[in-house]
């Protein structure tokens, strides 16, 4: 699978959204270390991500 970003675009803070599970809603990264991902989603809670399996979408403009 091949991501639209770069794992170092994931930083603290930044908005995401998960494209094969949308009930999941909008979370925001709590930290991205190699290729996996702890995010904080508003529908599911914590999840640990693997970036090189899972596809996020980068939310530019949250407002």
């Amino acid at each position: 699978m091949e991501n639209n970003f770069i794992f170092s675009d994931l930083t603290p803070g930044a908005l995401v959204r998960c494209p094969s599970q949308p009930t999941w809603g909008i979370g925001q990264v709590q930290s991205c270390i190699g290729s996996k991902a702890t995010i904080n989603f508003e529908n599911s809670g914590k999840k640990v991500i693997d970036l090189t399996i899972i596809n996020l979408d980068i939310i530019e403009n949250a407002n």
